[in-house]
């Protein structure tokens, strides 16, 4: 079994037990080891665009004896798998917009998945709209707080669903169904960082300056409504 980051662990407790998954962007494959190890995915498929990393896996694997069960495979995004041979499909660790490309990149294989766990770096709020627009549903949604930084894990089935409350897909429509307290924690930060700029804002001039503080009030009024909701 390898040890995973708070953050990973998150993403592997949303592959459902017995998968066959794709690890893709696998680094140094501690996720797809952890999968086997733990009976939780009967197969993975490690996938990385970088040769050193790939590399590092392969020697990773080869430690525990895993070459049976764990299939490592160099290529760029959801290229390295055949349609139909994977149940899931995990996408952690990588910027949104990255995200977006290797799932737009890649529609023969989304056809005919049953689930992405899709854990990314920033612009969440892209990957949401990406998968709603694309025919996907946030089936589940979690939070994690890890070094002082926060993570969001996305679970997406295909359906349909339409949210178009640009708040709702920045802050997460499960995530707020949950009430996840980390969530919780997350928001009243959020809203101290605003209230900074907003400060700061204040002492600047310039019409530039009044169309970004107002954008950021807006936010703000948004986030303490939540909250307000949550006592």
């Amino acid at each position: 079994m390898a040890w995973l980051s708070k953050r990973l662990a998150a993403v592997a407790g949303h592959v459902p037990q017995g998968a066959v998954v794709a690890d893709i962007g696998t680094d140094h494959a501690y996720l797809a080891i952890h999968l086997i190890g733990e009976g939780r995915a009967s197969r993975v498929v490690a996938g990385d665009v970088n040769r050193g990393p790939y590399e590092a896996a392969q020697a990773n694997v080869r430690s525990r004896g895993l070459e049976q069960s764990i299939d490592l495979r160099i290529g760029d995004g959801l290229k390295v798998l055949k349609p139909g041979e994977v149940d899931v499909v995990v996408l952690a660790g990588l910027g949104g917009c990255t995200i977006c490309n290797i799932l737009d990149d890649g529609r023969p294989v989304l056809e005919r998945l049953k689930r992405l766990v899709i854990q990314p770096m920033r612009d969440t709020a892209l990957v949401r709209r990406w998968l709603l627009e694309n025919g996907w549903r946030l089936a589940d949604e979690e939070m994690v707080c890890e070094d002082g930084h926060y993570y969001v894990v996305i679970v997406a089935e295909p359906g349909a669903e339409i949210i178009k409350d640009d708040f709702l897909l920045e802050v997460g429509p499960r995530l707020l169904e949950k009430r996840d307290p980390v969530l919780h924690d997350f928001l009243v930060q959020r809203l101290s960082e605003i209230r900074a700029v907003l400060e700061e804002i204040t002492k600047a001039r310039g019409d530039g300056a009044g169309c970004k503080a107002g954008r950021l009030r807006q936010k703000a009024e948004k986030i303490k409504e939540v909250l307000e909701q949550w006592r």
